[in-house]
């Protein structure tokens, strides 16, 4: 009778699960704002077939999206998470919580993290150094000590006579955006190791390392423009002396209405980019719930669309978007681990 009654409610759950994925007869993606124009060429591209229907994506940010998609299992929470950093092990741990415990993670390629202004501004070539100097929210003090004082830069020509006497307003990602978290591990972090008495805290108290480097001003010189790039790059055009903070795959998009500054000497290009001399750029990922595959439609089908040649390859369409594609022997490994639905380990 015990055993009948288990069996029971699990074909019930089977039904329940099942019934529901009728009512969601297509791929369900959140995440990270500067993977969403990736993912949704993808989807149009795979919709056009019309095997199945079109995915829907939405811009979430990478935090947001990964937060959804670690809710749980079942026809409610997304197949599918974007995201401009790789998972964290917190999140990770999350997801299992919550019973998602297959997951399938596909690196899909690189992308800069762009520095830029309008087209009406007179283009800037700043060091990592500059950047912390001018975002963070301590600073050293600038009477020589090594000590720490709140930021007191009013002007960019303030952090570093070589530039500009303009208002230091920088418009960029809020904390629950990887592009966020990649600015500030790649740009800050890099700028704050400059400075010597701040690196030797590293290996003294980590902690206080990353809140000194990390830690962005709050004083109105950084302000958080949401995860819409596109709202960014249009603040840009009505203010020529702000600059914004968004992923290259925007540049690229917006030649004509913005322009990338140089970071240590090296302008944000796809070549450079991807023979990692420039010095703000990271990889992007997809990462799929394997247990809706066989549920929800389409998904395995979806991913190898992804991660087909004439899609992420170097003459595929999504550099033409402005992805910087894998190097040929990953991309040939990542996308045969990513069809077989190969579960990540714990990061």
């Amino acid at each position: 009778m015990k055993k009948t009654l288990i069996a029971a409610a699990v074909t019930t759950l089977s039904v329940s699960f099942a019934t529901q994925a009728q009512a969601r007869d297509y791929i369900a993606v959140v995440g990270s704002s500067t993977v969403f124009p990736f993912s949704t060429a993808v989807a149009e591209n795979f919709g056009r077939k019309g095997t199945f229907k079109t995915p829907k994506i939405e811009s979430t940010g990478t935090g947001g999206g990964i937060k959804l998609f670690c809710a749980g299992v079942g026809v409610d929470n997304p197949d599918i998470a974007n995201a401009s950093r790789r998972m964290k092990a917190s999140e990770f741990e999350q997801c299992a919580e919550r019973g998602v415990k297959d997951i399938v993670e596909v690196k899909i390629g690189f992308d800069g993290i762009a520095i830029a202004s309008s087209k009406k501004a007179k283009a800037m070539d700043l060091s990592l150094k500059d950047l912390f100097l001018a975002l963070a929210k301590d600073v050293p003090n600038p009477d020589g000590s090594p000590t720490l004082v709140a930021n007191p830069y009013k002007t960019w020509k303030d952090v570093n006579p070589a530039l500009p006497d303009a208002r230091i307003e920088v418009l960029g990602p809020p904390p629950t955006s990887g592009t966020r978290d990649a600015f500030a591990e790649l740009a800050m972090e890099g700028g704050c190791k400059q400075i010597d008495f701040i690196k030797a805290m590293e290996k003294e108290d980590k902690k206080k390392f990353q809140a000194v480097c990390m830690g962005v001003r709050e004083d109105g010189a950084y302000i958080e423009a949401g995860e819409n790039d596109n709202l960014i790059v249009q603040k840009l055009q009505a203010n020529p002396k702000a600059v914004g903070i968004f992923g290259f795959s925007f540049l690229e998009q917006n030649q004509d209405k913005v322009q990338g500054a140089k970071i240590n000497g090296v302008a944000p290009t796809f070549e450079t980019i991807s023979d990692g001399n420039y010095p703000v750029s990271r990889s992007l990922y997809v990462y799929v719930k394997k247990a809706h595959v066989g549920t929800i439609p389409g998904i395995p089908e979806f991913v190898t669309e992804f991660t087909g040649d004439a899609a992420w390859g170097p003459e595929g369409y999504l550099a033409d978007k402005g992805l910087i594609p894998l190097p040929d022997q990953e991309r040939k490994e990542v996308a045969k681990s990513a069809r077989a639905m190969t579960p990540m380990t714990k990061p």
